[in-house]
């Protein structure tokens, strides 16, 4: 998983840079951000900040002494009113963690490395165990009271973010599902997101809460308890145009709309669904296409165009086995002597291949110019399969004398 990708599960858009200043970002679980060192472009080479807090982001520990660890430096700073010690001119390139003990409680931060070129911001979060112990005894009361008919939302940290690996487009949902009433709430039934079509691979990412995956199905059980339920889900779409059109209805309401697509040549992004579309760019640089949208009611679609995905041509393919079976039938026309053939056949099969090539070569124009649908894609594939076996059958059954080149296979 890129630091890209793990920024924007636990932080969201905002926090990774892929959202104006003006959206809104809700606050990410304490948990998950304890300790990370996140980078952070804007500060001066070779600074980190530590920030103090306790329990929750917002609840800053002023007066508390961090310290900082270089290599075999130390450094010692005390946090101002926002909780927060600043530490300027590291040593880029070198290796540290900072620590604090807050009533009696010691805090330390994974291991970073200082970058040569901006900084890093580091939070800790004291009570983390307390905190813990009481989620537990609220879910426990909530689990043992009964679930009340209602429904939940697509809250607004629900996002999707695409990105290309290896020439595939990747993608991934993460859906912040919001219950707003005090007790868990049955919906009827569980919570299923059926994938856009093309979905392949699809399975639910680390640290999401449990979901079945099943083909191109999400299915979420309820009930559902009061607050947030983050579901992550990631799945490789797959495309063979240049243009395409993803699709995705949504179950339950969605409270805002907001996906994010790498740049990559001269992709674009775009929906009559979306409000703006702008181009921003993540902490580490990567461009991206950045939709935002309103509300969408329950039962409604999302639907999206992407236009000029890089799309490698299958063409080549397609003449290197057309060549790789002139070349096989050559070799086995030249391996087998002093048989008899059945001319009326072999004449009967060349003659086959020979329409099946011209049709296929019409189907290669079609699919360059305006691609191909799937009754076409279907008779494309078709055609393949039959002049591999054509040309196997020529192959077995030439056994003519060696030299000239009658009758030869390809």
């Amino acid at each position: 998983m890129t630091r890209r990708l793990l920024c924007l599960l636990l932080f969201g858009f905002g926090a990774c840079g892929i959202l104006p200043a003006s959206a809104q970002v809700n606050m990410p679980d304490p948990s998950l951000i304890h300790g990370k060192a996140i980078p952070a472009p804007e500060l001066a080479n070779g600074t980190v900040t530590v920030r103090v807090v306790r329990e929750a982001i917002g609840n800053n520990l002023q007066g508390q002494t961090v310290r900082m660890t270089t290599g075999s430096a130390s450094r010692s700073g005390t946090t101002d009113e926002l909780g927060r010690a600043e530490f300027p001119n590291l040593v880029g390139g070198v290796e540290g963690h900072a620590e604090v003990t807050v009533d009696g409680e010691r805090l330390v931060s994974d291991p970073f490395q200082v970058p040569t070129s901006g900084g890093l911001r580091v939070i800790l979060v004291a009570g983390l165990q307390q905190a813990a112990a009481k989620r537990a005894q609220q879910a426990a009361a909530e689990a043992a009271a009964p679930a009340v008919k209602g429904t939940v939302v697509l809250g607004a940290g629900t996002r999707i973010l695409m990105e290309f690996r290896n020439d595939s487009l990747q993608v991934f949902y993460i859906l912040n599902i919001v219950n707003s009433a005090r007790n868990r709430v049955d919906i009827g039934g569980p919570l299923i997101l059926d994938l856009p079509k093309g979905a392949g691979g699809a399975s639910a990412l680390d640290g999401s809460a449990p979901a079945t995956v099943v083909g191109d199905r999400v299915t979420v059980q309820g009930p559902f308890n009061s607050g947030e339920t983050s579901v992550q889900v990631g799945f490789t779409l797959r495309y063979d145009q240049a243009d395409t059109t993803i699709q995705q209805k949504w179950p339950v309401a969605v409270e805002q709309v907001a996906v994010a697509i790498e740049r990559v040549g001269g992709i674009a992004l775009a929906s009559t669904q979306f409000s703006n579309v702008s181009e921003v760019r993540a902490n580490d640089g990567t461009p991206y296409f950045l939709g935002n949208g309103p509300a969408l009611p329950a039962g409604g679609t999302l639907t999206m165009q992407l236009s000029n995905l890089p799309v490698h041509s299958s063409t080549p393919r397609y003449v290197g086995l057309a060549l790789a079976g002139g070349v096989f039938a050559l070799g086995a026309w030249l391996a087998f002597t002093g048989q008899s053939r059945d001319e009326d056949s072999r004449r009967t099969l060349a003659h086959r291949r020979d329409v099946l090539l011209g049709e296929l070569a019409q189907l290669e124009q079609r699919r360059r110019a305006d691609g191909l649908d799937a009754r076409a894609a279907a008779r494309h594939e078709k055609l393949i399969v039959e002049l591999e076996q054509i040309y196997r059958a020529l192959d077995a059954s030439y056994t003519g004398p060696r030299g000239g080149g009658e009758g030869l296979a390809a």
